[in-house]
């Protein structure tokens, strides 16, 4: 899938869309909540239509924490965070930012995911960092010991991408190898039990797992076949299997192998394929899904062929269309959808009438969003 401003891909840790050499580059924007800075616009004023952070243009990738906090890399492979931080989960000292703040001096991060007060992060080497709350031994250090810095798990150089859930980290290796660690009440780390663990197991042995979706408590993965799975908590049918039953392994959604991307919210799931569709399932909660119902096996959202990207919060999302266009739905109680307004949507909404949105991540039920616009 290609974007119109030159050279762009789906970052399979993000499920979002980057740009190693984009044109132009992008501005940040955000809005929503901010009692905690999480906008980073130096106050703790709330928005509801976005507003510029900063004037720089040289952000690359975000990402909005469950909870109050926000991060993103910077072109030259800095890594800044802002909001809340009671748990570390800046990987800063102090308790709040309300404006961006590095982290360490490093310029080699690549991606960036986090759960419920922890964060998670590759390397250009290859190598996966954590830090934050530990409660379940999601930081996959062995232990659950709290960090409020940057903490290597392990010594390995092969991790290509990692994604957080609420309490549970899933990661993909180099080799295509897929792996799970944290909490495991309801079996999201698909390792065929309900066991918690402190540090990486591997989830079965096969090698062509390619991007990730994770949940409060279920999990969702593509692989290089283009084919979709699930496993853990099936309450509201959010694993798309026709069904409510809990799996604690990967349970493949259908039979397609025309998935090419995923992301999930507490207790849903939104999916793009390959031809440019959009399809949600799971609990419509606040309109999250942007379905009129719930449902329990994936149902096209509308009837276009030009979705791009897609975010998943707590019970808000948003998607960018091959357009540059920005749409969202969900949940609005803090202004988090962009829209001017505190108003629910149930369906997409178009957010101003600009082309040129890149990216976007969503955030909790009262909580914020961050957008790279060119």
């Amino acid at each position: 899938m290609s974007y119109r401003y030159g050279a762009s891909y789906l970052d399979p840790g993000l499920n979002t869309l980057v740009a190693p050499t984009p044109i132009y580059q992008p501005y940040l924007y955000s809005w929503g909540f901010n009692n905690q800075g999480q906008l980073g616009l130096g106050n703790i004023t709330t928005y509801k239509s976005p507003k510029q952070v900063g004037s720089l243009s040289n952000w690359a990738k975000i990402f909005v924490g469950k909870y109050y906090s926000s991060f993103a890399i910077k072109t030259d492979g800095t890594l800044w965070s802002w909001g809340q931080n009671n748990n570390g989960q800046l990987g800063l000292s102090g308790t709040k930012y309300s404006s961006p703040t590095q982290v360490g001096s490093l310029s080699n991060w690549k991606n960036i995911s986090g759960g419920q007060y922890f964060t998670f992060s590759t390397k250009t080497d290859g190598t996966l960092w954590g830090w934050g709350y530990n409660n379940y031994g999601q930081l996959g250090l062995g232990n659950t010991t709290g960090y409020s810095s940057p903490k290597q798990i392990g010594a390995l150089t092969n991790w290509l991408s990692v994604a957080a859930g609420y309490y549970h980290v899933s990661a993909i290796k180099t080799d295509g190898t897929l792996w799970a660690w944290g909490l495991n009440s309801s079996g999201q780390l698909g390792l065929g039990n309900i066991t918690n663990y402190s540090s990486p197991k591997q989830v079965g042995s096969l090698t062509n797992w390619s991007s990730l979706g994770l949940g409060q408590n279920h999990t969702l993965a593509i692989k290089t076949n283009g084919t979709l799975w699930s496993w853990g908590n099936n309450q509201y049918g959010q694993l798309g299997l026709n069904n409510t039953t809990y799996y604690s392994s990967p349970k493949q959604i259908g039979s397609l192998t025309n998935w090419a991307l995923v992301s999930a919210g507490q207790r849903f799931t939104i999916a793009i394929k390959t031809d440019g569709t959009i399809w949600s399932w799971g609990a419509a909660t606040y309109g999250a899904t942007g379905q009129p119902a719930s449902y329990s096996s994936p149902n096209q959202l509308g009837a276009l062929t030009n979705w791009l990207t897609i975010s998943c919060g707590q019970y808000s999302s948003g998607a960018i269309k091959t357009n540059g266009t920005l749409w969202m739905w969900g949940v609005n109680t803090q202004g988090q959808l962009g829209t001017g307004n505190s108003t629910t949507y149930s369906s997409p909404i178009q957010i101003g009438a600009l082309t040129t949105w890149y990216a976007i991540s969503t955030g909790a039920l009262n909580g914020n969003t961050l957008g790279l616009q060119y």
